[in-house]
């Protein structure tokens, strides 16, 4: 019988996807595999073959509802479930509180933590490993595999796994992009994510836009219900705006049929270098690009060259908000031309 693992990673959508290659990782490798996720990644993880097992953990639920007492027994149930599978290792990559009361009360007999661990969660382990992100040079995925490695896995073989999308889904994007024309590539822009510090100046993305020939591509936006008003501003009223309108599933379906996104460090843009499609431009303010950037060889990715880059700051600490002017317009134009040559 094979032993048995459960991934503690919750959130957000992009480490959900860099740890996808750890989990298939340990899958080949012989283990099953089950993962416990939030809301965030759970459509990403459930049905998805690098997992067995998908539990989820409503922790937004929890935190939209405030009812304590509810919470806490629906807490409990859940984890008395992952209790009864009886795992042999649980390996904890949020690492953070949120992540170290399921680890410390899984029953897991091997508990796997970093030393990089925040917020008490390092308590959550009985096993600890070497520190992650102890730089901004070792990409996502590589730091995850230091848990791999430290089961005695050495390959670096990154397998990147997708739910199956079903047909109903399929019927849905065929009919989003029912106006676009076929015979044109689609280019997708992701013009916001979560932090405002990763933002690109909007009047950059104003310029870029004029620069793009809406008679080579089929230009489409997207982003949250958020985003709407951002994208109606940005877009010069080219392109079709799709922003709320697609779900994580949704947008699987849509990446594979994209030739192209123009992005920033967000979930959206590892998503879709999980999806193997499209070809990314990957703008980066604050984040640091060889942490971050898609591990492929047909996409690029970008950052300016300040001496603040990259602090990995949601606010700017010397208020200036300087990094978010670059790369420059050009920069991203010319890279976009060698992607599409």
């Amino acid at each position: 019988m094979s032993k048995k693992i459960l991934l503690i990673r919750l959130s957000a959508l992009g480490d959900v996807c860099f740890n996808v290659p750890l989990a298939n990782l340990l899958k080949k490798s012989g283990y099953e595999l089950h993962w416990l996720v939030s809301e965030k990644g759970y459509d990403i993880v459930k049905n998805n073959p690098c997992n067995d097992k998908t539990t989820l953990a409503p922790v937004e639920k929890w935190k939209k509802e405030k009812n304590k007492l509810k919470n806490f027994l629906e807490y409990l149930k859940i984890i008395n479930s992952i209790r009864k599978e009886k795992y042999d290792i649980v390996i904890d990559t949020q690492l953070i509180l949120k992540s170290l009361i399921w680890t410390l009360f899984s029953d897991g007999k091997r508990r796997i933590v970093s030393k990089s661990a925040r917020e008490g969660a390092i308590l959550g382990g009985n096993e600890i490993i070497e520190p992650l992100f102890n730089d901004f040079k070792t990409h996502a995925v590589d730091n995850y595999f230091k848990f791999a490695k430290y089961l005695g896995i050495n390959s670096n073989e990154i397998i990147k796994t997708l739910p199956e999308i079903s047909n109903d889904i399929k019927k849905y994007i065929d009919d989003l992009l029912m106006k676009t024309d076929n015979k044109k590539p689609i280019l997708a822009i992701a013009p916001a994510t979560t932090w405002s510090n990763k933002h690109w100046n909007k009047n950059n993305w104003i310029e870029l836009i004029k620069k793009i020939d809406e008679t080579k591509y089929n230009i489409i936006f997207i982003g949250t219900k958020k985003d709407v008003s951002l994208i109606e501003n940005i877009s010069n009223n080219k392109g079709l705006n799709l922003a709320g309108k697609t779900n994580l599933l949704q947008l699987i379906e849509l990446f594979k049929r994209t030739d192209f996104l123009i992005s920033l460090d967000s979930g959206s843009t590892h998503l879709a270098w999980l999806c193997d499609k499209p070809k990314i431009i990957s703008i980066f303010c604050s984040t640091p690009k060889e942490r971050y950037k898609p591990l492929d060889s047909y996409s690029i990715a970008l950052s300016g060259n300040l001496k603040c880059q990259p602090c990995h700051k949601k606010k700017c600490p010397l208020k200036t908000d300087a990094c978010r002017n670059y790369p420059s317009v050009s920069e991203v134009f010319e890279a976009f031309k060698k992607l599409c040559s």
